[in-house]
């Protein structure tokens, strides 16, 4: 793994474009990110929503598992099962602790059955990495894709966009499939919950592709403060707020990674299915302020008798819906849809209610494969 000094804020391929593009910049996971460009966070959110934003995120960890083990393997790192599915198809699934908290939240890709694609988040990829490697098995091989980019262009117009500018017919592309093309990974995925695409190809051609997404007249580029307001509504956890190594999947609402077929074996899997069977004593929940405020991490959840219950993890105002929303942790007693809630801010309650999750429609390209 390379080492670099924590001091020093790191670099995407795409850093002296987006300072180029009067991005205001900020350091986020030890990088130098976009946080917004001159569009403006609330017209970048609603231009994804309607159009096409492209984001840089190649500041994600990216990473190949590989081995006649690997899928034995990944299914002892995550609660997920491999065995079943097709080849290039992608999961959302969770790397567990032996207490059966959440190491952190990824997407694996089986190419095959002896090789998978993993896309790691930028602030936990050295601990994610440690802890994969110091599980991994002799005959498994761990390989850090160190010198790739990785662009997300998302929005109702991201496969016309992207059929137009690669010359590529993207429609048999399923959501949650990837397809290799010479050095490119084409994921149809992304974390808007619009269609779109993440793209993994290498780093000395990311700036080519980034600059010929930007020429289309449907795209603009995202900063990470829109990229937050849009997982938000569409109410993705969020490791550090939503999800954390004492934060366990029963507790996060995310049970369904383990699918159909049950993997039993897996890392922190006694804790987790006794919590399955007896339940928790905190939940994940969605809620919508009918007060005027806004809620913000933190904050504490209260019952109508202004009784402490929970506090908020992500919380902020929805574009889509021009009010305010968040995600926390509460007792499940209160956890029904439409259940009145308060929350504390500043020592001031404002009143909210919980609600279903997404807080918006979906509009991925989802497959019944």
């Amino acid at each position: 793994m390379k080492k670099t000094d924590d001091k020093i804020p790191q670099k995407t391929p795409l850093t002296d474009s987006h300072i180029a593009l009067k991005a205001k910049m900020g350091e986020f996971a030890g990088y130098t990110m976009p946080l917004s460009y001159e569009l403006g966070v609330k017209a970048e959110h609603l231009w994804t929503r309607e159009r096409a934003g492209v984001f840089d995120v190649s500041h994600m960890g990216q990473v190949l598992i590989e081995g006649e083990r690997a899928l034995t393997f990944l299914e002892q790192i995550t609660p997920s099962s491999f065995e079943k599915i097709h080849p290039n198809r992608a999961k959302y699934t969770l790397l567990t602790n032996e207490q059966g908290g959440i190491i952190d939240d990824l997407i694996i890709t089986k190419i095959s059955e002896t090789q998978f694609f993993a896309v790691i988040n930028a602030g936990c990829k050295n601990k994610d990495l440690h802890w994969i490697e110091s599980q991994c098995p002799e005959n498994v091989e761990i390989t850090h894709l160190e010198d790739r980019g990785l662009i997300a262009l998302q929005g109702p117009c991201a496969e016309k966009v992207l059929t137009e500018t690669l010359s590529l017919d993207l429609l048999a592309l399923k959501y949650m499939q990837m397809v290799k093309i010479d050095d490119l990974f084409i994921s149809r995925l992304g974390y808007t919950g619009e269609d779109g695409f993440e793209i993994s190809l290498p780093s000395e051609h990311t700036l080519a592709l980034w600059e010929r997404l930007l020429d289309h007249e449907d795209v603009k580029p995202i900063g990470l403060a829109a990229r937050d307001s849009l997982r938000l509504e569409m109410g993705y956890p969020l490791y550090g707020h939503e999800l954390n190594a004492t934060t366990t999947p029963v507790e996060a609402d995310l049970t369904w990674v383990m699918g159909k077929k049950t993997n039993t074996n897996f890392i922190g899997s006694s804790t987790i299915f006794q919590q399955i069977e007896h339940g928790t004593s905190t939940r994940r929940i969605g809620f919508k302020l009918t007060g005027k405020g806004v809620a913000r991490e933190g904050a504490e959840i209260r019952n109508t008798n202004d009784q402490p219950i929970g506090s908020v993890t992500s919380g902020g105002f929805s574009p889509s819906l021009e009010c305010s929303i968040g995600m926390g942790y509460i007792d499940p007693t209160y956890a029904d849809t439409g259940t009145e809630i308060l929350i504390n801010v500043r020592g001031r309650n404002i009143e909210a209610v919980t609600v279903d999750m997404p807080f918006v429609e979906s509009h991925t390209k989802t497959s019944k494969k």
